[in-house]
């Protein structure tokens, strides 16, 4: 059939879940047999997210292919299985730099370059790549509605929605029904207000996903849609679920892709096999125990920062029938011995994750060496590789002033910034003068296991491609007198040249990656890295 689109948008307040809602109708969709593409058009001006604080934006999720995305790429990931690209996420920034890179060219031969039709244009040809990709393809527009960055994306989705006709494309909205304690109800009417300002933009609105905290009354879902134009079996109620796991099983229940195909006018009468779905919902709700997994990082205020990370820990939990209840730890409370000892305290597992610059950085190391003096199953993900290899150095090498040229000029670098490396047979080179968007060791490499080792056993095999995203490298000169130490350097890149994971022979579980494996975990297919580290924190639970 021909490819049929799927715009979301989201109206009242910002942070309504149109990513989540998004994955979910695509696994819904999928479930019924379909093939589904998801992408996501961003407002914002920077080209990508890759220089965004992780407290303004969450985590950057990154792909095979070294694009540094949006987190809700990473949703898209998780509940279809389809791996994302760098064709599935665009911002303002990318647009702009794309149109005026064609301008300098003189490719609109003259022309006084405009948002319409030019930018418009550019955002229709970043859509319609998709074509004949999936047999549906799910467009979610960042931002809420009457924000004025969004206007141009808004524009062009009205100008697509018109080329591909009705029969192709649909517009469905995400919006807020508040509840007002002492009114006792539910509002429609920023529901009312935000279709309104939709409208005004030529957008008309086919299908609603009504966000509430509660349930929401057959006569609210009537005179939604009688004021906002809709049918009512189209006003679909959105309530809060316990796990985001729970939200295909939520939506499917209140009819959204039943009535997703209804308006496509394609047979809706089978329902789908959501047996998968059904698993994971029942191993988040009725584990058979729980583990305390300690996060020692520097951006513990937003959960977002850590978005995969905590996803990919609840998918090691559904493998092994647990609860894993994250603790997040900010690394600077380590300033004294003691703060240590009472934040890590009664954690049967530690996790010290990706991150950049000097803060902090002093209590990751230390909340390393507590990891392996006490014997506590520990994980180490890029920069938790790097503090891992810096702890070895200081306490057992014999390097008590290693760092890292990220932290100082001067002193013993066993971390260096990267200036060349290999991907796919041709060299990569980078100066320490570049601009840092898009300079780092990004996307999929390969990496070679030491048969022998624990993380070979655990992959069950040898040859691993994972995703990588950081500046900075462990120097390979001073592999020896690691191993010496204690650290061994279980996995390396096919050349020899670049350490990707490291490993303790008289640790229970200490395992440490330069790359990043959170971002290709799914609920149906975790991580084994992930799936062995809480089964080694269920182990420790048992001893304390």
């Amino acid at each position: 059939m021909s490819t049929k689109y799927i715009f979301i948008t989201g109206g009242v307040v910002s942070s309504l879940g149109k990513g989540l809602g998004s994955a979910a109708l695509g696994a819904l969709l999928q479930a019924r047999g379909y093939s589904v593409r998801l992408c996501k058009l961003d407002p914002y001006l920077n080209v990508d997210p890759g220089t965004m604080s992780p407290f303004q934006h969450g985590e950057v999720f990154v792909t095979d292919d070294g694009a540094e995305t949006d987190l809700d790429l990473g949703h898209y990931e998780r509940f279809t299985g389809r791996p994302a690209s760098q064709n599935d996420n665009i911002t303002t920034g990318r647009i702009y730099q794309n149109v005026l890179n064609k301008e300098r060219r003189g490719d609109y031969l003259g022309a006084t370059v405009q948002v319409v039709p030019h930018i418009t244009n550019e955002i229709k040809e970043f859509i319609a790549e998709k074509e004949d990709s999936a047999d549906f393809v799910l467009c979610e527009i960042g931002g809420t509605v009457g924000d004025i960055e969004s206007l141009p994306f808004l524009e062009a989705i009205r100008q697509f929605g018109n080329e591909v006709g009705i029969a192709r494309s649909l517009f469905l909205h995400v919006t807020l029904l508040p509840y007002i304690p002492t009114a006792g109800e539910l509002k429609t009417k920023p529901t009312q207000h935000s279709v309104k300002e939709l409208m005004s933009v030529g957008i008309r609105p086919r299908m609603l996903l009504c966000r509430s905290d509660r349930p929401i009354e057959e006569d609210e879902l009537k005179k939604i849609a009688l004021f906002c134009n809709i049918e009512e079996k189209k006003v679909i109620s959105a309530l809060d679920a316990k796990s985001i796991y729970d939200v295909p099983l939520a939506y499917h229940k209140e009819g959204l892709d039943t009535e997703v195909l209804d308006y496509f006018e394609l047979d809706n009468s089978v329902d789908p096999d959501l047996s998968v779905w059904i698993n994971i919902s029942k191993a988040i709700h009725e584990p058979e125990g729980e583990v305390t997994i300690g996060v020692v990082g520097k951006y513990t205020n937003l959960a977002d920062s850590y978005k995969s990370l905590n996803e990919a820990l609840t998918h090691g939990g559904i493998a092994n029938n647990t609860k894993v209840k994250i603790k997040f730890i900010e690394s600077s409370v380590f300033d004294e011995e003691e703060g240590i000892v009472e934040a890590l305290e009664g954690v049967h597992g530690i996790i010290v994750p990706g991150a950049f610059g000097t803060r902090g950085a002093e209590g990751k190391i230390k909340a390393v060496q507590f990891a392996r003096e006490r014997k506590i199953p520990y994980f180490g993900i890029c920069f938790g590789l790097q503090m891992a290899v810096l702890e070895t150095a200081r306490h057992l090498a014999n390097i008590p002033d290693a760092t890292s040229s990220e932290f100082e000029k001067e002193g013993p670098h066993l971390i260096g910034l990267m200036t060349e490396w290999v991907k796919e047979g041709a060299k990569e080179e980078r100066s320490s003068n570049e601009n840092l968007g898009g300079t780092m060791r990004l996307g999929a490499y390969p990496a070679v296991l030491d048969k022998n080792s624990k993380i070979a056993d655990i992959y069950q095999r040898t040859d691993i491609e994972e995703r990588h995203r950081h500046r900075y490298e462990v120097n390979s000169a001073y592999k020896d007198q690691l191993e010496a130490a204690g650290l061994f350097f279980s996995g390396l890149s096919p050349d020899g040249t670049l350490p990707e994971t490291c490993e303790r022979k008289d640790h229970p579980w200490f395992i440490a990656v330069q790359y990043h494996p959170e971002l290709k975990s799914k609920p149906f297919d975790p991580h084994p890295l992930f799936v062995s580290f809480v089964k080694a924190a269920i182990k420790q639970s048992r001893l304390i």
